[in-house]
């Protein structure tokens, strides 16, 4: 497990998160500025999870996965502090890819392999759908 960190820049509501690994990115509470929206980090956290788990799965199936792409729909509570009530995700996949192990993959993600899912799914209704779609000729 790596280690995270958030450092303000010193404009406005604007931040830099470095991640265990990868590229620096920004989140900022400011519509106008750069960045995520912080709210906006925790079902695209989920989304990332469960889409690396599918495409590790439908890999090791042997299906011809060309992409994926995760479309989310969020919940929230009207009031402070806007708690998740809700998430949604629908996959769409591209490829020659058998529907049956599609659902099963993302189902096993969802249900078993992603920790975002386990951490939130106690108190957050998780939904999915997908679809899938032959890649363009």
């Amino acid at each position: 497990m790596g280690t995270q960190r958030l450092t303000w820049t010193g404009d406005r509501l604007q931040f830099l998160a470095q991640a265990g690994y990868g590229e620096p990115f920004g989140v900022g509470g400011d519509a106008e500025g750069p960045g995520a929206k912080p709210s906006d980090l925790l079902p695209l956290g989920l989304a990332a999870c469960t889409a690396y788990d599918v495409v590790v799965i439908l890999r090791k199936q042997r299906q011809d996965v060309k992409g994926l792409e995760v479309e989310l729909t969020s919940g929230q509570e009207p009031e402070v502090p806007f708690a998740f009530t809700s998430i949604h995700m629908h996959f769409v996949l591209t490829g020659a890819i058998d529907e049956r192990k599609a659902g099963r993959a993302i189902a096993l993600s969802e249900d078993k392999y992603c920790s975002v899912a386990a951490t939130i799914a106690p108190t957050v209704a998780l939904s999915h759908s997908f679809e899938v779609r032959a890649p363009a000729s």
